[in-house]
């Protein structure tokens, strides 16, 4: 009888119309080549362009704001071809000149310096443990989401320490880290621009929209806080919206995760959570503290008192055009680096400097992969700045929505549609702005629109297609990270994650600007 009993299969849930679309799209975008074959294919296509549009005559004239003077000028960009005498130069005197100065490069190197010290010692790990125990299960989503957005406010450092350090956080609880990667990815890419805080950006943006203000009227000037209100409601909104789709959508179509087996023997015996006791994290933690304390207090004398080091020299400004700020990073780094060993040296995970200097060698022999990928990222970068074909396609697409001639609130709504159009092939947030502001800020204008409303508009469409295009600097990092815990992961992986974030997040995010300006609520301060 017991031969003959039937093997009862379990039985797979049926998917949903769009678990099937996005698992099409993985599986389409993994059989596409390595990223740096993809990036050589993009080279070449940018050369065979740029020198047809070269010959065919393009180029834009446009105003745009000078960076140095905060003068408008007339500006005129020609297709420029890469396979003349001066482009063939250009090609091939700037190979070394592009990869130095791309500034992924030195911020990702600079800021795993430090955080390869904090987990090597084991204080990353211990601190997710103590977020976890802490953190109702229920909520920790919505946590790492509020975190990631928050992060802008240290640039960059998002991407290399809290998305890691969320894939992690979910492991911990028995969750797929993908979906930990996912949610803290959507949070500090897609919703980039927004922050509960005032940070470096928003000066950069709020100066380049005043010098477009004073075309039409130079008596209006707004300030730093001009997007405060609608900021600060886009992060609570935000939060919940990429918190649901997370555990309602991401989190069902990825699964429970089966951990590979390389990965399960990391996680053995050997590993920093299992070797440390309770009294040896206490004190790692303790020496963590003192040592965090010491460098902010180090950093307060450095910024904080009138006439510090860390202060513009000549307008004694913290937040904005200050050294502290152009070098956050730089204290992001030191404060793992200390915080780190300390820890370290507590917990008896390290044992002098040369545990710590080895740390930060494994960290940075870990980026091969990834610095090799951004040698070909930052050729791309660079040869089709060179073009202008960009700048060309960002004027005609603006002139072409400016002679509509649609009402304020449909205006609003293209002008965020085109902006999220080209944010997939134009990443920087600025360079944009700088093109787009001289345009619609006074056309809007004319039309009783409020500057501040543009600038936030403009806010809507940057951010959200940060999440699926390779053009971002950190995308080909984020694959890494996704690799490491499915085998085969690739762009399409990544991808298919984060389409139901930048869907829904753009829908909604217009919806609310155009609700907002709709009901004439103020944009900020």
């Amino acid at each position: 009888m017991a031969d003959r009993a039937l093997k009862i299969q379990p039985i797979q849930p049926k998917k949903t119309g769009l678990e099937k679309i996005l698992d099409t799209v993985e599986r389409v975008g993994n059989k596409v080549p390595h990223p740096a074959v993809i990036f050589v294919w993009l080279i070449v296509a940018v050369i065979v362009l740029s020198h047809l549009f070269h010959l065919l005559g393009a180029s834009a004239t446009y105003e745009s704001i000078n960076a140095e003077t905060h003068q408008p000028e007339q500006v005129t960009s020609a297709a420029q071809s890469l396979l003349n005498a001066e482009g063939i130069r250009f090609m091939y005197d700037g190979v070394v000149r592009n990869f130095m100065s791309f500034n992924a490069v030195g911020v990702i190197i600079v800021a795993m310096l430090g955080v390869g010290v904090a987990e090597t010692s084991g204080l990353i790990k211990s601190l997710i443990r103590k977020l976890v125990q802490v953190a109702p299960p229920a909520a920790l989503t919505y946590i790492l989401v509020f975190v990631g957005i928050v992060s802008s406010i240290a640039a960059d450092a998002g991407y290399l320490v809290l998305i890691p350090l969320a894939a992690a956080a979910f492991l911990s609880v028995k969750r797929n880290p993908l979906v930990g990667l996912a949610a803290s990815f959507a949070a500090v890419s897609a919703v980039f621009s927004a922050n509960i805080l005032i940070k470096p950006l928003d000066g950069i943006l709020t100066g380049i929209t005043n010098d477009a203000i004073h075309l039409m009227n130079p008596n209006m000037t707004l300030s730093l806080t001009a997007n405060l209100w609608f900021s600060v409601a886009s992060v609570v909104m935000l939060t919940i919206v990429c918190g649901l789709i997370t555990d309602k959508v991401v989190e069902p179509r990825l699964g429970p995760y089966a951990a590979p087996e390389a990965e399960k023997e990391e996680q053995g015996a050997g590993s920093p959570d299992v070797r440390i006791a309770a009294k040896d994290d206490s004190r790692g933690l303790l020496f963590a503290g003192i040592a965090t304390v010491g460098i902010l207090v180090l950093f307060f004398l450095l910024s904080f008192p009138s006439g510090a080091a860390l202060r513009n020299p000549e307008t004694g400004a913290l937040v904005g055009d200050s050294p502290f700020m152009n070098g956050l990073i730089v204290f992001i780094a030191l404060a793992f680096l200390v915080a780190g060993a300390g820890y370290g040296f507590g917990a008896r995970t390290m044992k002098g400097s040369a545990d710590v200097v080895k740390a930060m060698e494994n960290a940075v022999i870990g980026l091969g992969g990834l610095l090799f990928l951004l040698f070909f990222i930052s050729q791309f970068i660079a040869l089709f700045t060179y073009t202008n074909l960009a700048t060309i396609a960002a004027v005609k697409l603006g002139d072409a929505l400016e002679a509509a001639r649609l009402g304020p609130i449909p205006l609003l709504i293209g002008f965020v549609v085109v902006v999220a159009i080209l944010n997939l092939i134009i990443t920087g947030i600025i360079p944009k702005w700088a093109i787009f502001a001289p345009v619609f800020v006074p056309l809007l204008m004319r039309l009783g629109v409020h500057p501040g409303a543009v600038m936030a508009a403009y806010r809507v469409g940057d951010s959200p297609t940060n999440a699926i295009t390779p053009m971002m600097a950190y995308f080909p990092l984020i694959v890494g990270f996704a690799a490491k815990y499915q085998k085969g992961a690739g762009v399409g992986t990544v991808v298919a994650m984060m389409l139901p974030y930048v869907v829904v997040i753009q829908v909604i995010w217009i919806i609310m600007l155009v609700v907002w300006q709709a009901l004439g609520i103020p944009w900020g301060i």
